[in-house]
Protein backbone atom coordinates (compact mmCIF):
# COMPACT_ATOMS: atom_id res chain seq x y z
CA UNK A 1 0.00 0.00 0.00
CA UNK A 2 1.51 3.78 -0.80
CA UNK A 3 2.45 5.54 1.78
CA UNK A 4 0.53 8.37 3.27
CA UNK A 5 0.57 11.90 2.22
CA UNK A 6 1.85 14.31 4.77
CA UNK A 7 -0.61 16.47 6.45
CA UNK A 8 -0.39 20.02 5.70
CA UNK A 9 -2.61 21.96 8.24
CA UNK A 10 -2.07 25.77 9.20
CA UNK A 11 -1.78 26.95 12.59
CA UNK A 12 -0.76 23.44 14.08
CA UNK A 13 2.74 22.41 15.81
CA UNK A 14 5.07 19.90 13.84
CA UNK A 15 8.04 17.67 14.94
CA UNK A 16 9.89 16.92 11.87
CA UNK A 17 13.19 14.72 11.99
CA UNK A 18 15.09 14.03 9.06
CA UNK A 19 17.85 11.83 8.59
CA UNK A 20 20.78 11.00 6.60
CA UNK A 21 20.63 8.51 3.95
CA UNK A 22 21.29 4.90 4.95
CA UNK A 23 21.89 6.87 8.59
CA UNK A 24 24.89 8.69 7.22
CA UNK A 25 26.49 11.52 9.10
CA UNK A 26 24.86 14.98 7.63
CA UNK A 27 27.19 16.85 10.15
CA UNK A 28 31.42 16.41 10.27
CA UNK A 29 32.05 19.38 12.38
CA UNK A 30 31.20 23.01 13.54
CA UNK A 31 30.86 24.56 10.33
CA UNK A 32 28.59 22.19 9.11
CA UNK A 33 26.65 22.80 11.88
CA UNK A 34 26.83 26.37 11.46
CA UNK A 35 25.59 26.58 8.23
CA UNK A 36 23.07 24.77 8.41
CA UNK A 37 21.59 26.70 11.42
CA UNK A 38 21.89 29.82 9.57
CA UNK A 39 20.02 28.60 6.48
CA UNK A 40 17.18 27.42 8.63
CA UNK A 41 17.47 31.08 10.70
CA UNK A 42 17.41 32.66 7.13
CA UNK A 43 14.04 30.37 5.88
CA UNK A 44 12.22 30.75 9.27
CA UNK A 45 12.56 34.50 9.40
CA UNK A 46 11.70 34.39 5.72
CA UNK A 47 8.23 32.29 5.93
CA UNK A 48 7.52 33.73 9.35
CA UNK A 49 7.39 30.15 10.72
CA UNK A 50 7.86 29.98 14.72
CA UNK A 51 10.54 27.63 16.00
CA UNK A 52 10.20 26.32 19.85
CA UNK A 53 12.99 23.30 19.91
CA UNK A 54 15.72 21.82 17.53
CA UNK A 55 18.29 19.24 17.97
CA UNK A 56 21.50 18.70 15.44
CA UNK A 57 22.78 15.06 15.97
CA UNK A 58 25.53 13.33 13.89
CA UNK A 59 23.12 11.47 11.16
CA UNK A 60 19.99 13.35 11.60
CA UNK A 61 18.29 16.72 13.36
CA UNK A 62 14.64 17.20 15.05
CA UNK A 63 12.73 20.58 14.28
CA UNK A 64 9.87 22.09 16.54
CA UNK A 65 7.65 23.95 14.92
CA UNK A 66 4.49 25.87 13.56
CA UNK A 67 2.90 26.15 10.33
CA UNK A 68 1.74 29.22 9.48
CA UNK A 69 2.07 30.83 5.98
CA UNK A 70 4.32 28.64 4.09
CA UNK A 71 3.66 24.81 3.92
CA UNK A 72 6.12 22.50 6.05
CA UNK A 73 6.95 20.47 3.10
CA UNK A 74 7.97 24.22 1.00
CA UNK A 75 10.51 25.35 4.03
CA UNK A 76 12.08 21.28 3.88
CA UNK A 77 12.28 21.45 0.92
CA UNK A 78 14.53 24.46 0.77
CA UNK A 79 16.30 23.74 3.52
CA UNK A 80 17.25 20.03 2.37
CA UNK A 81 18.36 20.97 -1.14
CA UNK A 82 20.30 23.93 -0.08
CA UNK A 83 22.11 21.77 2.50
CA UNK A 84 22.63 18.91 0.87
CA UNK A 85 24.12 21.11 -2.31
CA UNK A 86 26.79 22.62 0.18
CA UNK A 87 27.91 19.60 1.88
CA UNK A 88 28.12 17.53 -1.55
CA UNK A 89 30.17 20.61 -2.65
CA UNK A 90 32.07 21.05 0.35
CA UNK A 91 32.93 17.11 0.52
CA UNK A 92 33.40 16.55 -3.02
CA UNK A 93 30.80 13.96 -3.22
CA UNK A 94 27.41 13.52 -4.92
CA UNK A 95 23.70 12.07 -4.72
CA UNK A 96 21.25 12.29 -2.13
CA UNK A 97 22.55 13.40 1.31
CA UNK A 98 19.56 12.83 3.25
CA UNK A 99 17.11 9.71 3.14
CA UNK A 100 14.04 10.57 0.66
CA UNK A 101 11.24 11.10 2.99
CA UNK A 102 11.62 13.10 6.16
CA UNK A 103 9.39 12.66 8.97
CA UNK A 104 6.55 15.53 10.08
CA UNK A 105 4.20 14.10 12.62
CA UNK A 106 1.40 17.18 13.45
CA UNK A 107 1.02 17.30 17.68
CA UNK A 108 -1.36 18.36 19.80
CA UNK A 109 -0.61 21.37 21.80
CA UNK A 110 -1.54 20.23 25.22
CA UNK A 111 -0.05 17.67 26.54
CA UNK A 112 2.94 17.49 24.01
CA UNK A 113 4.11 21.08 23.35
CA UNK A 114 6.65 21.07 26.58
CA UNK A 115 7.34 17.01 26.64
CA UNK A 116 8.45 17.70 22.96
CA UNK A 117 10.43 20.23 23.30
CA UNK A 118 12.29 18.38 26.58
CA UNK A 119 12.56 15.36 24.73
CA UNK A 120 14.00 17.04 21.21
CA UNK A 121 16.20 19.07 23.96
CA UNK A 122 17.61 16.60 25.74
CA UNK A 123 18.69 14.67 22.92
CA UNK A 124 22.67 15.71 22.95
CA UNK A 125 23.33 14.31 26.40
CA UNK A 126 21.43 10.99 25.34
CA UNK A 127 23.48 10.53 22.48
CA UNK A 128 26.75 11.41 24.88
CA UNK A 129 27.27 14.40 22.75
CA UNK A 130 27.32 16.52 25.55
CA UNK A 131 27.46 14.83 29.57
CA UNK A 132 25.33 16.99 31.48
CA UNK A 133 22.95 19.60 31.52
CA UNK A 134 25.04 22.45 32.29
CA UNK A 135 27.07 21.63 29.38
CA UNK A 136 23.46 21.48 27.29
CA UNK A 137 23.08 25.12 28.44
CA UNK A 138 26.27 26.51 26.42
CA UNK A 139 25.65 24.07 23.63
CA UNK A 140 24.94 26.17 20.37
CA UNK A 141 23.55 23.14 18.28
CA UNK A 142 20.78 22.66 20.66
CA UNK A 143 17.76 24.78 21.36
CA UNK A 144 18.18 24.38 25.49
CA UNK A 145 20.77 27.00 25.55
CA UNK A 146 18.51 29.06 23.21
CA UNK A 147 16.09 29.15 25.53
CA UNK A 148 17.87 29.95 28.43
CA UNK A 149 19.57 32.92 26.40
CA UNK A 150 23.06 31.59 26.42
CA UNK A 151 22.62 31.79 22.83
CA UNK A 152 21.23 34.67 20.99
CA UNK A 153 19.93 34.69 17.59
CA UNK A 154 16.36 36.54 15.77
CA UNK A 155 14.59 33.44 14.95
CA UNK A 156 14.07 31.03 18.12
CA UNK A 157 10.76 32.13 20.18
CA UNK A 158 12.24 30.97 23.69
CA UNK A 159 9.30 33.85 24.55
CA UNK A 160 6.60 31.59 23.75
CA UNK A 161 8.52 28.63 25.56
CA UNK A 162 9.44 30.54 29.27
CA UNK A 163 5.44 32.06 29.31
CA UNK A 164 5.02 28.80 30.50
CA UNK A 165 7.21 28.72 33.36
CA UNK A 166 6.85 31.85 35.66
CA UNK A 167 5.40 35.41 34.96
CA UNK A 168 9.84 36.93 35.38
CA UNK A 169 12.33 35.78 32.87
CA UNK A 170 14.57 35.09 36.05
CA UNK A 171 11.95 32.40 37.61
CA UNK A 172 10.69 31.41 33.96
CA UNK A 173 14.55 30.10 33.29
CA UNK A 174 14.66 28.53 36.72
CA UNK A 175 11.99 26.34 36.41
CA UNK A 176 12.16 25.36 32.52
CA UNK A 177 15.14 24.13 33.85
CA UNK A 178 14.13 22.11 36.84
CA UNK A 179 11.65 20.96 34.10
CA UNK A 180 14.18 19.61 31.65
CA UNK A 181 16.67 18.11 34.34
CA UNK A 182 13.53 16.20 35.57
CA UNK A 183 13.38 14.43 32.12
CA UNK A 184 16.88 12.80 32.46
CA UNK A 185 15.48 10.57 35.67
CA UNK A 186 12.68 9.69 33.67
CA UNK A 187 13.89 8.28 30.76
CA UNK A 188 13.24 8.67 27.16
CA UNK A 189 9.38 9.14 26.10
CA UNK A 190 9.24 6.40 23.33
CA UNK A 191 5.41 7.74 22.75
CA UNK A 192 6.45 11.05 21.06
CA UNK A 193 6.53 9.67 17.86
CA UNK A 194 3.01 10.23 16.21
CA UNK A 195 -0.16 7.64 15.55
CA UNK A 196 -2.43 9.03 17.93
CA UNK A 197 -3.33 8.10 21.81
CA UNK A 198 -3.06 4.52 21.01
CA UNK A 199 0.68 4.80 20.34
CA UNK A 200 1.11 6.12 23.91
CA UNK A 201 -0.68 4.12 25.74
CA UNK A 202 0.64 1.13 23.99
CA UNK A 203 -0.61 0.20 20.73
CA UNK A 204 -1.22 -2.77 19.14
CA UNK A 205 0.08 -4.95 21.80
CA UNK A 206 -1.01 -3.53 25.50
CA UNK A 207 -4.19 -1.75 24.08
CA UNK A 208 -6.07 -3.76 21.28
CA UNK A 209 -9.47 -2.97 21.40
CA UNK A 210 -8.93 1.25 22.19
CA UNK A 211 -11.85 2.48 20.43
CA UNK A 212 -10.17 5.44 19.43
CA UNK A 213 -8.96 7.75 16.15
CA UNK A 214 -5.40 6.52 14.74
CA UNK A 215 -3.25 7.87 12.58
CA UNK A 216 0.37 7.53 12.32
CA UNK A 217 0.87 10.70 10.91
CA UNK A 218 -0.36 12.24 14.13
CA UNK A 219 0.63 12.41 17.95
CA UNK A 220 -2.51 13.45 20.11
CA UNK A 221 -6.33 11.83 21.10
CA UNK A 222 -8.75 10.22 19.30
CA UNK A 223 -10.65 13.51 19.03
CA UNK A 224 -7.88 15.55 17.95
CA UNK A 225 -6.88 12.98 14.98
CA UNK A 226 -10.40 13.25 14.22
CA UNK A 227 -10.23 17.07 14.02
CA UNK A 228 -7.30 16.99 11.51
CA UNK A 229 -9.35 14.75 9.53
CA UNK A 230 -12.32 16.28 9.30
CA UNK A 231 -9.91 19.55 8.69
CA UNK A 232 -8.03 17.76 5.87
CA UNK A 233 -10.15 15.02 4.80
CA UNK A 234 -8.73 14.65 1.03
CA UNK A 235 -5.49 14.57 3.09
CA UNK A 236 -6.54 12.27 5.80
CA UNK A 237 -7.96 9.55 3.72
CA UNK A 238 -6.28 9.75 0.44
CA UNK A 239 -6.60 7.79 -2.80
CA UNK A 240 -4.88 4.68 -3.72
CA UNK A 241 -3.33 5.36 -6.84
CA UNK A 242 -3.20 2.73 -9.29
CA UNK A 243 0.48 2.24 -11.02
CA UNK A 244 -1.01 0.40 -14.05
CA UNK A 245 -1.08 3.18 -16.41
CA UNK A 246 2.45 4.32 -15.28
CA UNK A 247 3.75 0.52 -15.74
CA UNK A 248 2.35 1.21 -19.32
CA UNK A 249 3.46 4.33 -20.29
CA UNK A 250 6.98 3.21 -19.34
CA UNK A 251 6.70 0.57 -22.02
CA UNK A 252 5.23 2.24 -24.68
CA UNK A 253 8.41 4.96 -24.83
CA UNK A 254 11.13 2.51 -23.82
CA UNK A 255 9.50 -0.40 -26.16
CA UNK A 256 10.15 -2.66 -22.97
CA UNK A 257 7.17 -5.32 -22.00
CA UNK A 258 5.56 -5.39 -18.86
CA UNK A 259 7.56 -9.31 -18.62
CA UNK A 260 10.89 -7.13 -19.28
CA UNK A 261 10.33 -4.68 -16.55
CA UNK A 262 9.12 -7.52 -13.92
CA UNK A 263 12.83 -9.75 -14.80
CA UNK A 264 16.37 -9.26 -14.21
CA UNK A 265 17.82 -8.21 -17.69
CA UNK A 266 21.19 -5.59 -17.34
CA UNK A 267 20.12 -4.38 -20.68
CA UNK A 268 20.83 -0.58 -20.63
CA UNK A 269 17.37 0.20 -22.24
CA UNK A 270 15.66 -1.96 -19.72
CA UNK A 271 17.06 -0.70 -16.80
CA UNK A 272 16.75 2.94 -17.57
CA UNK A 273 12.96 1.64 -17.94
CA UNK A 274 13.03 0.23 -14.66
CA UNK A 275 14.80 2.91 -13.14
CA UNK A 276 12.40 5.44 -14.40
CA UNK A 277 9.23 3.50 -13.19
CA UNK A 278 10.80 3.37 -9.62
CA UNK A 279 11.70 7.06 -9.70
CA UNK A 280 7.84 8.06 -11.05
CA UNK A 281 6.42 5.84 -8.53
CA UNK A 282 8.21 7.44 -5.95
CA UNK A 283 7.79 10.66 -6.73
CA UNK A 284 4.11 11.14 -8.52
CA UNK A 285 2.12 8.12 -6.83
CA UNK A 286 3.96 8.20 -3.23
CA UNK A 287 5.03 4.61 -3.32
CA UNK A 288 7.51 3.64 -0.37
CA UNK A 289 10.30 1.47 -1.29
CA UNK A 290 8.72 -1.73 0.39
CA UNK A 291 5.88 -1.16 -1.93
CA UNK A 292 8.13 -0.64 -5.17
CA UNK A 293 10.01 -3.55 -3.92
CA UNK A 294 6.59 -5.82 -4.05
CA UNK A 295 5.19 -4.31 -7.53
CA UNK A 296 9.24 -4.66 -9.58
CA UNK A 297 9.46 -7.86 -7.78
CA UNK A 298 12.80 -6.52 -6.57
CA UNK A 299 14.72 -6.20 -2.99
CA UNK A 300 14.35 -2.56 -1.28
CA UNK A 301 18.08 -2.20 -1.62
CA UNK A 302 17.78 -2.34 -5.44
CA UNK A 303 14.80 -0.13 -5.63
CA UNK A 304 16.35 2.66 -3.68
CA UNK A 305 19.32 2.26 -6.33
CA UNK A 306 16.66 2.54 -9.22
CA UNK A 307 14.92 5.41 -7.78
CA UNK A 308 18.78 7.43 -7.77
CA UNK A 309 19.27 6.46 -11.17
CA UNK A 310 16.02 7.49 -12.00
CA UNK A 311 16.09 11.11 -10.74
CA UNK A 312 19.86 11.47 -12.08
CA UNK A 313 18.42 10.34 -15.75
CA UNK A 314 15.55 12.83 -15.29
CA UNK A 315 18.08 15.18 -14.41
CA UNK A 316 20.53 14.69 -17.36
CA UNK A 317 17.76 15.22 -20.10
CA UNK A 318 14.13 14.83 -18.67
CA UNK A 319 13.46 14.02 -22.22
CA UNK A 320 12.18 10.55 -21.91
CA UNK A 321 10.57 11.86 -18.43
CA UNK A 322 8.12 14.28 -20.18
CA UNK A 323 7.41 11.90 -22.78
CA UNK A 324 6.12 9.35 -19.74
CA UNK A 325 4.40 12.19 -18.11
CA UNK A 326 2.55 13.15 -21.21
CA UNK A 327 1.42 9.10 -21.74
CA UNK A 328 -0.20 8.73 -18.64
CA UNK A 329 -3.88 9.46 -17.82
Amino acid sequence: MPRKPRIDAKGFLYHVIARGIERSEIFHDDKDRDFFLSRLGELLKKSNTPIYAFSLMPNHFHLLLRREGTPISALMRRLLTGYAIYFNKKYSRSGHLFQNRYKATICQDDPYFLELIRYIHLNPIRANLVTSIKELECYPFCGHSYVLGKTKTGWFFQDAILSHFGKTEKRAKHQYLEFVSDGLLMGKRKDLVGGGLKRSLGYPREYPKIKQAFDDRVLGEGSFVEGIHAASPEQAAPKINDPDPLFSAVCSVYNVTRAELLGVSKKKRIAEARANLAYRMSKELGYSGSDIARALLASESSVSRMIRKGELLFEQTGEQDRQVGNNVP
